[in-house]
C-alpha cells in the first residue's frame, strides 16, 4: 500500500483531532475526484458503544471548515466539498484497530492470494480467496477465523479488502 502525499497525511492529523475535540473518533479519511468534483470524506465514529449523531457530523464538519477555510494551501488544487458521515453498518475495514473493534462478529474479506499461501491446508478452504465469517481474534499483524476446527490466519499485507457484514435479526414471536 503507497503511502498518501504529505499534505494528506497532514489533513488526517487535522481532521483527527478536530473529531477529538468533539466527543469522536476519526475512522478514516477520503479524497476522491477530479476538477470541481473533487470531495474531501471524513467517516467519525465512537471510541466506546455508542452512534454518531447528525450533530456530531455537523460539529466535526464545522470545527475541520474552519481550520481548511483559514489555510487555503492546506489542500492543493483548488475547490472541493467537504462531507462528513458515519462508516456506516458494513462499514470497510483497513486498520488494525478497525479489525479488532470487530471481532466475535462477521466480517468479509478478500485476500491477494489464496489461503494456501498463507498456510491453509484445508480442501474446503486453500483455494479461496474470501471469508465470510465471524472474526475470531485480530492483532497487530493480521486477523483468525476459527470454522469447524480450522484456523485461518491472514496477515494485514494479504487482504485486499474486507468490511464488516452487518446482519439483520429476526424478531422473537410470542
Amino acid at each position: 500500500m503507497s503511502q498518501p502525499p504529505a499534505w494528506m497525511t497532514k489533513i488526517e492529523k487535522i481532521a483527527s483531532d478536530v473529531a477529538t475535540a468533539q466527543g469522536c473518533l476519526l475512522y478514516d479519511v477520503e479524497f476522491v475526484g477530479m476538477g470541481k468534483g473533487r470531495t474531501l470524506r471524513l467517516f467519525i465514529d465512537k471510541n466506546e458503544e455508542g452512534a454518531i449523531s447528525i450533530d456530531d457530523c455537523t460539529n466535526v464538519s464545522r470545527g475541520l471548515s474552519e481550520v481548511l477555510d483559514a489555510d487555503e494551501e492546506l489542500i492543493p488544487g483548488g475547490e472541493y466539498s467537504l462531507e462528513v458521515s458515519t462508516p456506516g453498518l458494513d462499514r470497510h475495514l483497513k486498520q488494525p484497530w478497525h479489525f479488532q473493534k470487530v471481532v466475535g462478529k462477521k466480517v468479509y474479506i478478500k485476500t491477494l492470494k489464496p489461503l494456501e499461501t498463507m498456510g491453509v491446508e484445508d480442501k474446503k478452504w486453500k483455494n479461496a480467496k474470501t471469508v465470510e465469517e465471524v472474526l475470531t481474534s485480530a492483532d497487530d499483524q493480521g486477523v483468525r477465523f476459527v470454522v469447524k476446527d480450522v484456523e485461518i490466519k491472514i496477515p494485514y499485507a494479504m487482504i485486499d479488502r474486507a468490511k464488516l457484514v452487518f446482519e439483520f435479526t429476526k424478531g422473537q414471536k410470542k
